[in-house]
């Protein structure tokens, strides 16, 4: 009878300390998920502003091309009449 309980004390014993040392894990995890979140919400945002940036540039390559077309055309003898 006294081994059961020293056994069951024994056991308790585990469990309130593995207990103690999974919420410690989970509190660490928790942590180090809301900082990869962080990290997600920055890369996003970084990624947004380099798509901005990106659509701005191909707006203005679009622009110079239609500038140097029309350059072009200006330059270009009338066409012959018939």
């Amino acid at each position: 009878m006294f081994k059961q309980l020293a056994e069951l004390v024994s056991s308790l014993l585990f469990l309130a300390r593995d207990t103690r040392e999974n919420k410690e894990a989970i509190t660490q995890l928790r942590r180090e998920v809301d900082e990869l979140a962080t990290g997600v919400e920055k890369l996003s945002s970084e990624l947004q502003r380099l798509n901005d940036r990106e659509k701005l540039e191909r707006e203005k390559l679009v622009l110079q091309l239609e500038n140097t077309l029309l350059r072009i055309e200006r330059r270009l003898p009338p066409p012959k009449k018939k």
